[in-house]
């Protein structure tokens, strides 16, 4: 792992493949950190000819923290959203974009594929319409574009997601048990779910870094992106939409929108698969990646 000083911050990141490869930069989702892109998903990218950027997203894993802010009133944020006011939050998703870009710079690349996931394809979002001379493809997975009208996630996924889980150093079985029940619920039926392998990624975030704020904070950040259709509607570079049938946080709708926006942009909607990247599936998304980042 390395850390790279990028908009007054610290982003931790490492490297796969040949550094003289075009790179291919993955962005994690909401509370997640870089290891959610297991080493072997970034090996198989790798083979097919990239250069492979992971990195933790700030307010997570080893990059820069924003624990010193405030805890967030969320009915103030609702408030300030829809009286049209622009809240007092630490960072928002253009920020976490400009990290992204902020990184390719540190790290002399001029241009890279853009990769990200839930949360993390909305940066890639964003990414690809400001910055659309740093971005040579794009690959927004398990997405959505902000569509307000679009339905929302059930109740019972809202309550899990937003419950505090225990201090996994007083309780560690009991983070665990409300970490794996959420993990089990957005995972989608066409594909075991290997809870011993979960319970160790768990583990090792907690490990990393455990700052239960940094939730709120990324989406308070999500809020107030907004609708990105406008946005979306400028992306001229190649994109690929990957979306789960089964995904029941952004439902399937969320990425058929997120596919209509982007001007020629190819859906892959993915029987069986959830909210999550179960490993039966690396290669079929390492496929569509790289089909993508070659249709440049």
């Amino acid at each position: 792992m390395n850390i790279v000083k990028v908009n007054g911050i610290e982003l931790a990141y490492d490297s796969f493949g040949n550094e003289n490869d075009e790179a291919i930069i993955l962005i994690a989702g909401l509370g997640t950190q870089m290891i959610r892109w297991t080493v072997p998903f970034c090996e198989i990218l790798a083979a097919r000819g990239f250069r492979v950027i992971r990195f933790d997203n700030r307010d997570v894993g080893c990059s820069t923290h924003f624990s010193h802010y405030r805890t967030l009133d969320f009915d103030a944020l609702a408030a300030a959203l829809m009286s049209g006011q622009r809240p007092d939050i630490p960072y928002t998703l253009d920020d976490m974009s400009n990290d992204a870009i902020g990184l390719l710079d540190a790290l002399s690349i001029d241009r890279a594929h853009f990769v990200g996931r839930s949360m993390g394809g909305m940066i890639a979002q964003i990414a690809a319409s400001e910055y659309p001379e740093r971005v040579l493809s794009l690959t927004s997975i398990m997405s959505s574009s902000g569509n307000p009208t679009l339905p929302q996630a059930s109740q019972d996924v809202m309550a899990m997601m937003t419950k505090p889980a225990p201090n996994p150093f007083e309780d560690e079985e009991g983070f665990l048990a409300h970490s794996l029940a959420f993990a089990k619920r957005i995972a989608g039926t066409g594909y075991p779910f290997y809870e011993e392998a979960y319970r160790a990624l768990i583990l090792e975030e907690v490990q990393r870094a455990y700052d239960p704020g940094s939730v709120g904070r990324q989406i308070a950040a999500i809020a107030v992106s907004g609708d990105r259709r406008q946005r979306l509607a400028t992306i001229k570079v190649p994109a690929l939409v990957i979306h789960g049938m089964d995904d029941p946080l952004f439902v399937p709708a969320c990425g058929e929108d997120t596919a209509s926006a982007i001007p020629g942009a190819e859906l892959l909607l993915v029987d069986g698969m959830g909210h999550d990247l179960p490993h039966q599936l690396y290669k079929v998304i390492a496929d569509g990646i790289a089909r993508t980042a070659r249709r440049n």
